[in-house]
């Protein structure tokens, strides 16, 4: 690995562990803004961020790149974020916040999915097999059964975890199309507010001053959240750093005990076991693919 791509994957490893914690911290801020809708959560999350790309494109001087090639993913990229973070929201407010967080970081094992269905990547058997340990695991923290309280918001995390791994594919195809991140950022939050905004005319719940205030604070931490993942898969390929995502299951842990008294129990703590360590198999053996890939390039 030459220096300037060395230099790429440690922005890449920095910017999604500052990722991982803007978003266990958004999170926070989700819960505390008490019983509200998902949608309206949502709303004046992506409001933040909406107006928080505008700036950083107006001083960058940013555009889209390419609308004939790029608007169809960009319109897809945002259709899956948006439906991802809906879920996210309602799972934050029905689960202990590191289940919530856990089913959502189930996204990398779904991304290798979409890899091969969007970009036409190839799923090596090894990678297969990641996807289905990672599954059993989530199975762990869902607990399907009929006397399960929380089966429903655990599936709709992890359906959240499934839109958000699409989404993040198109976002990996978009850097690599030229197209920046903060425009990304920018199409997906107008887009987001845009198909959330006739819920609130029609079904619009009052707030508190705090509720408001907990929600704009979601939406700061979810700006530089977002910023923080689009920057770190535009640096970098998935397979080198999806792993490091996975931190933000500990920043949430800490972050629900100390907050708001949550303990996981201990299936939920099998199924973290589970899906991290598919994850760090999965991460050592896509590095290893590719440095015997270069050595073989070296050695012919």
């Amino acid at each position: 690995m030459n220096k300037i791509n060395l230099n790429k994957k440690y922005k890449g490893i920095i910017y999604i562990i500052l990722s991982a914690f803007s978003f266990a911290v958004m999170n926070v801020f989700v819960r505390m803004a008490g019983d509200l809708p998902s949608v309206q959560k949502s709303f004046f999350r992506n409001l933040v961020a909406f107006f928080f790309a505008i700036a950083v494109m107006k001083r960058q001087r940013i555009w889209i790149s390419d609308p004939k090639a790029n608007l169809p993913r960009l319109i897809l990229r945002s259709t899956f974020g948006t439906i991802g973070i809906l879920c996210n929201f309602y799972a934050v407010d029905h689960l202990v916040l590191a289940d919530a967080s856990m089913l959502s970081k189930m996204s990398p094992f779904f991304a290798i999915i979409f890899s091969f269905l969007i970009l036409g990547e190839k799923v090596k058997l090894a990678q297969g097999l990641c996807v289905a340990g990672a599954f059993i695991g989530s199975l762990f923290i869902i607990k399907p059964t009929f006397v399960n309280m929380d089966l429903v918001p655990s599936l709709i995390g992890l359906a959240g975890g499934l839109c958000s791994g699409a989404a993040y594919t198109l976002v990996r195809s978009l850097g690599e199309r030229g197209e920046k991140g903060p425009f990304i950022v920018f199409f997906f939050s107008g887009f987001s507010c845009l198909v959330t905004l006739p819920y609130l005319i029609f079904s619009y719940h009052p707030m508190s001053g705090f509720q408001l205030g907990m929600l704009m604070l979601a939406g700061l931490a979810a700006s530089g959240g977002q910023f923080s993942i689009t920057a770190a898969y535009c640096n970098a390929p998935a397979r080198e750093i999806s792993v490091y995502d996975y931190s933000q299951i500990i920043f949430s842990a800490l972050l629900g005990l100390f907050i708001f008294g949550q303990v996981p129990d201990w299936l939920s703590w099998c199924g973290y076991v589970i899906i991290c360590s598919m994850a760090v198999i999965m991460f050592l053996y896509n590095n290893g693919r590719l440095e015997v890939k270069k050595y073989k390039e070296i050695t012919r």
